[in-house]
């Protein structure tokens, strides 16, 4: 967790990696996590949280399990998966975004063949 004053535009911009996710702050039993991130994540759930998007930087694609088409965020959208909906994020640029989530959930891989 980072104490104080945060610019987060400043703080992700020093970011080079490829996929970075860290905790932002802890509030109550939730947390705030920065993911800068570009390229595909694995599907997974959380079965004991929802979690929340809020993209601050690029274009965030959320597959969710049973839609064909996906979930567009853009700069300033806002998007919630309800706990325990198998889903996958997608960058095909850099992409920087808010995830606001249980600070113990769980998260469950999918390990079969998914496309």
């Amino acid at each position: 967790m980072i104490e104080g004053k945060v610019n987060i535009k400043q703080l992700t911009d020093s970011i080079k990696k490829q996929y970075d996710n860290f905790v932002l702050a802890n509030i109550n039993d939730h947390c705030v996590r920065v993911a800068v991130f570009e390229g595909v994540y694995e599907w997974h759930s959380h079965p004991d949280s929802d979690e929340s998007f809020l993209v601050l930087e690029g274009e965030l694609q959320i597959d969710i399990e049973g839609l064909e088409e996906p979930i567009i965020l853009q700069p300033q959208d806002f998007y919630t998966v309800t706990a325990g909906i198998v889903h996958r994020t997608r960058a095909s640029c850099r992409t920087v975004n808010l995830c606001f989530e249980k600070d113990e959930a769980e998260t469950v891989f999918i390990t079969d063949n998914r496309p």
